[in-house]
């Protein structure tokens, strides 16, 4: 494997106010650009790198005038940069999440919330969560089809769902069940608002818009309900779930969150942290099922109680199959110096994860599916970033990690996966993922070893995450 040497970036003035703008070069505006940028991204991204140059401008649908960066060096320049010269952008997620949350914050106020959300999904906090994330993917699995092709998305969706609403809400009964209806239908239908801005508008009692805030009003009543039961609870100060450590959350100044602050990043966790999740487990599905060496590498260790391997494929499942493609950020000062250029305000600036994670300079014969590269080392820093970076990095990578591992390992304890010849499938766009196409189909029979029981206690050498790095704060 390539070694890349990590460096601080060089502490230098990126203000450049007043100077002459200078953009990269890059390919004009065409409508077949811009459909190859949803359809056809890395292919698209990959040839015009290699036209342009490592960096270089176009236009991106729902961001606009955009730098695309191609190079770890430069992942590295761009996560440090101050935050107040070009910061996190993510188009229009205040629509459904709300001024509280952490997506819509900038610079001081975006640190003070990252500091209240990050100790839940780390430590012992998330150890408690482990055998949660066992029994819900044992519920889930107990009714899969064996000897029959399935996709498997729609199972990994309902576990990583049902596991993000138990953690953040602690929720069961009615409020659970409520909760399970509402929030994938709110979350799609948000994906609509969130790229149609007209949809943002209020044209009335039948608008899209006066739907979303009823959706917000009923969430909104859940979560009341829930906090009442989560403070009456004569265990309050010992609870685990997140709503329960946000009440209990200070800010700096000593002062409580807010009830609609807590909504606000309760809903963006649950956004954010299930479909992802869910779709990183269908590809390492699609992906062990094309791969028996690697998957029969994988049970063995499984079976004998380690993790260093299935640690490794996670981290090959995301560099292959990035769910999200790259990290965007906004020039916030009237002029922003980046290596040779000048860039105006408001332009954005991204990370083409998909294209440093398949360039042989970083990863040899990267077309390979090859855990090995990862044994015994964690990914780079810059070249891989499925969670994307520096103070943004997303706050529930360590979670993320942590599920998939038990997911996994819960899977292939109680099913064998049936090797299969067929075409990859093909990576499509489904609005905020990069999916497979069919889902990850499978087949499955059941193993003759019996699997450990719900609820067994997890063995610490089971879940390689305990041993990531911190995230930044």
């Amino acid at each position: 494997m390539a070694i890349t040497v990590r460096r601080p970036a060089p502490a230098v003035e990126h203000r450049a106010d007043g100077e002459p703008v200078r953009l990269p070069p890059g390919p004009r505006f065409t409508p077949r650009n811009v459909l190859r940028f949803v359809t056809d991204r890395p292919r698209l991204l990959r040839e015009m790198a290699d036209r342009h140059g490592p960096a270089f401008t176009m236009w991106i649908p729902g961001f606009g005038t955009t730098v695309v960066l191609t190079e770890p060096a430069m992942f590295n320049e761009l996560f440090h940069i101050p935050s107040d010269v070009a910061g996190g952008v993510e188009p229009s997620l205040d629509v459904m999440f709300g001024d509280g949350s952490i997506f819509g914050k900038q610079t001081a106020e975006h640190k003070r919330h990252r500091r209240v959300l990050t100790p839940p999904f780390h430590g012992r906090n998330l150890r408690a969560f482990e055998s949660l994330v066992e029994e819900e993917t044992r519920k889930e699995i107990a009714g899969w089809p064996v000897g029959r092709r399935f996709a498997t998305i729609t199972s990994t969706n309902r576990i990583a769902l049902n596991i993000i609403l138990r953690v953040v809400f602690g929720a069961e009964g009615a409020e659970f069940d409520e909760l399970r209806e509402l929030t994938p239908k709110w979350i799609k239908f948000g994906a609509v608002l969130f790229s149609v801005r007209p949809l943002q508008w209020d044209w009335g009692p039948l608008s899209p818009w006066r739907r979303h805030l009823a959706m917000r009003r009923q969430f909104d009543d859940i979560l009341e309900r829930l906090i009442v039961r989560a403070q009456a609870d004569p265990g309050f100060e010992d609870r685990t779930d997140i709503l329960s450590l946000m009440l209990r959350a200070r800010h700096d100044d000593g002062t409580a969150l807010t009830h609609e602050e807590i909504g606000d990043e309760l809903v963006t966790l649950v956004a954010a942290g299930h479909e992802t999740t869910a779709t990183s487990l269908a590809w390492a599905f699609e992906r062990l099922s094309r791969h028996p060496h690697t998957l029969g590498r994988l049970v063995a260790e499984i079976d004998e109680g380690g993790a260093t391997y299935l640690q490794a494929t996670i981290h090959e499942v995301m560099r292959t199959r990035p769910t999200i493609d790259g990290t965007t950020r906004r020039v916030l000062v009237d002029r922003m110096r980046f290596r040779e250029w000048v860039l105006p305000h408001g332009v954005n600036l991204y990370t083409a994860t998909s294209l440093v994670h398949n360039d042989p300079r970083y990863f040899p014969r990267p077309d390979e599916f090859a855990p090995d590269r990862f044994l015994g080392r964690m990914p780079d820093t810059y070249a891989w970033t499925p969670f994307g970076g520096g103070v943004r990095r997303c706050v529930g990578a360590t979670f993320a990690t942590m599920e998939m591992a038990v997911i996994l390992r819960t899977v292939l304890t109680t099913y064998r996966i049936e090797p299969t010849d067929e075409p990859d499938e093909r990576i499509v766009f489904k609005g905020l993922p990069f999916a497979p196409a069919r889902g990850g189909l499978i087949s499955v029979t059941r193993r003759e070893r019996p699997a450990a029981s719900p609820g067994s206690p997890t063995e610490p050498t089971g879940c390689p995450y305990h041993h990531e790095k911190p995230e930044p704060s």
